[in-house]
């Protein structure tokens, strides 16, 4: 069997092209959605990444801030300028870019994710808008699961009535993931460090999520043919390729339809980011679609 190859770049054109309705009603009513992003340090990869989402930002005819700060910088410097941008009406949507510098520890780093306007969290990761998604209410869904369902349901597999396994349980993918799909009316087995016999897990999926952050760890050996394999990983292998947690040549060879690194989730994330600054600004202006995923 040869998998189905679910290209992220393509789909998240489709979102672009989706969105762009919604972008020109906002305009109609004077509203340009402003999304901002907080970029502390000099992180090489966080740098490239903030660009990305400027780019998209900006080809949709968003407004677009980056708020750029030394990486010695000290947490309530942070905290003033996240204040700043929550009482900004022209800032729709505000992201802490992580990881912060070094300086700053996971608890400040908590409280400064904290901080944001749940109203403007566009990453999902107030546990304001954590709660909202345990609870089946409207809420911002964090960016990467977000885009893995919608990349599920361009592979033509209904989630309702199937198995899915999420390997991680991180607060930005793995949980969310796994509320995800239950609300899809999956069954869901999330898996972790402590998993025992994680190959006989996955293998009973239909639909797989793999993010922990492990160089090709899942192999073909441990996919159900026709399986959906959704690969969230980013990785270097031993010799310096970018990789994810799926060893995506043989997993093809298996699955039914699974996600390339790079080109599958990547993109999807960013499609992620942009419905919610959307979705945020629909809400100020009065107009409420009922969730803030991808669909």
């Amino acid at each position: 069997m040869s998998a189905r190859i679910l290209d992220g770049k393509a789909i998240a054109k489709q979102v672009e092209s989706e969105l762009a309705q919604r972008i020109g009603a906002l305009s109609a009513r004077g509203v340009t959605p402003g999304l901002a992003v907080v970029l502390a340090g000099d992180d090489p990869a966080s740098a490239i990444y903030v660009k990305h989402k400027e780019r998209a930002a900006l080809r949709l005819g968003l407004h677009a801030r980056t708020v750029t700060l030394p990486a010695q910088v000290e947490p309530s410097t942070v905290a003033a300028e996240i204040d700043a941008l929550n009482a900004d009406d022209a800032i729709h949507g505000i992201l802490v870019q992580l990881p912060l510098p070094a300086g700053i520890g996971p608890e400040e780093t908590r409280a400064l994710l904290q901080r944001v306007d749940p109203d403007k969290d566009v990453d999902g990761f107030h546990p304001v808008n954590l709660g909202r998604l345990v609870a089946g209410e409207p809420g911002f869904v964090a960016c990467t699961p977000s885009g893995c369902m919608r990349l599920i349901a361009e592979s033509g597999v209904d989630p309702a009535g199937r198995h899915a396994v999420v390997i991680g349980r991180s607060v930005i993918v793995g949980k969310p993931m796994a509320l995800l799909l239950l609300a899809a009316d999956a069954t869901v087995t999330i898996c972790h460090s402590r998993t025992p016999d994680l190959p006989a897990q996955v293998r009973a999926a239909d639909i797989v999520v793999a993010a922990v952050g492990r160089a090709r760890m899942v192999q073909a050996s441990w996919i159900k043919p026709g399986a959906v394999v959704i690969d969230v990983g980013m990785n270097r292998d031993a010799d310096g390729r970018l990789c994810g947690d799926v060893d995506t040549r043989a997993v093809a060879e298996v699955a039914g339809a699974v996600t390339p690194v790079p080109g599958g989730v990547g993109p999807m994330t960013i499609a992620g980011l942009m419905q919610n600054v959307v979705w945020a600004a629909e809400r100020r202006a009065g107009i409420v679609p009922n969730a803030a995923t991808v669909e």
